[in-house]
C-alpha cells in the first residue's frame, strides 16, 4: 500500500496547519485516503505547531505513526520537537533561513531550503506566502499529488480572499511554483 506520512512543524502563525489542511483537502479531492491530526499548544502565535498528515491509496488503518516519511521543520523549536519522528528512512527538510541550527538526526536525506528568505525578499511574493512556498516543497518532495489538485484545494481554502484581491491568487500560485523549484534545485 502506498502511504506517505508527513510531519510539518513550525511556530504558531507560520501557517503549518493551513498547509496541512490544503494538502489533505487536495488528497481527498484526488480520491486518496487522507488523515490530518493537528497538534499545537494553547497559544495562537508563538507556540510550536505540528501537523501530522497521511495520504494513501488505500484505507489508512492506524492514525498515529512513530516515524514519518517526510519531516518539514521551519523553526528551531520545531527541530527540537520533531526529531523524534525521524529515522534512517526519513527525508528531513528545514528552512535554513529561519532555523539557526541544522537538524542533528540520522535521516535518509537532510535538505535545507530558504523559503522564508525568498518570501520576504521577492517583491512578487511577500512574507504572507511563506507557508505556500513550504507547500510547494512538500508537493515536490512527496510527489503524491498533482499541482492542479493543490491549486484546486487552495481555491477552496482561499477562494474568498482570491476573489477580494485577485493578485493573491497569482502570488500564491507563484509561491507554490517557487517551493517546488526550491526542492528541485536542492536535490540536484
Amino acid at each position: 500500500m502506498a502511504r506517505t506520512k508527513i510531519a510539518l512543524a513550525g511556530e504558531g502563525g507560520h501557517g503549518v496547519q493551513s498547509v496541512a489542511k490544503i494538502l489533505v483537502e487536495a488528497g481527498y479531492e484526488a480520491g486518496k485516503q487522507v488523515l490530518y491530526i493537528p497538534n499545537f499548544g494553547v497559544e495562537q502565535r508563538g507556540g510550536v505547531s505540528i501537523a501530522f498528515c497521511q495520504i494513501a491509496d488505500e484505507k489508512i488503518g492506524e492514525p498515529r505513526y512513530s516515524k514519518a516519511d517526510i519531516v518539514i521543520m521551519v523553526s528551531d523549536r520545531a527541530i527540537d520537537r520533531c526529531s523524534t519522528y525521524v529515522d534512517e528512512n526519513t527525508t528531513v527538510i528545514y528552512d535554513s533561513s529561519v532555523c539557526t541550527k541544522k537538524p542533528e538526526v540520522k535521516a535518509k536525506r537532510i535538505i535545507p531550503v530558504n523559503a522564508n528568505e525568498i518570501a520576504n525578499t521577492n517583491p512578487e511574493l511577500g512574507a504572507r506566502v511563506f507557508n505556500i512556498i513550504i507547500l510547494g516543497v512538500i508537493l515536490e518532495a512527496t510527489k503524491v499529488l498533482d499541482v492542479e489538485d493543490i491549486k484546486n484545494a487552495m481555491e477552496h481554502a482561499l477562494g474568498k480572499k482570491f476573489e477580494a484581491k485577485p493578485e493573491l491568487r497569482t502570488k500564491n500560485h507563484k509561491a507554490l511554483e517557487v517551493g517546488m523549484s526550491l526542492l528541485k534545485e536542492a536535490t540536484v
